[in-house]
C-alpha cells in the first residue's frame, strides 16, 4: 500500500501553510518541524525535517520546504 498524498500549499497572510493528506487538512505549519508533527499524527512515523524536507511523496506549492514567511503585521 502506498502513502497518502501529502501537499503543503502556499503561504497564507498569517504566515502558515496548510497540510493536507489524502483528502483531510491537518493543519496550518509554521515550520518543518510542524509538518514532521502533522505527519506522525497521520500515522507516517520516523521522519524528521531533513526527510520531510527531502521526500518525493510531499508536493510543495508555493514555494519549496524552506519558504516560511512571518506572518504579516
Amino acid at each position: 500500500m502506498s502513502a497518502p498524498p501529502v501537499i503543503v500549499y502556499p503561504p497564507s497572510p498569517t504566515g502558515g501553510r496548510r497540510v493536507r493528506v489524502g483528502g483531510e487538512i491537518l493543519g496550518l505549519a509554521h515550520s518543518l518541524g510542524d509538518v514532521v508533527e502533522f505527519l506522525r499524527r497521520a500515522g507516517l512515523e520516523g521522519l524528521d525535517e531533513d526527510d520531510v524536507a527531502r521526500s518525493e511523496l510531499i508536493e510543495w506549492r508555493g514555494g519549496g520546504p524552506g519558504v516560511w514567511p512571518e506572518p504579516a503585521g
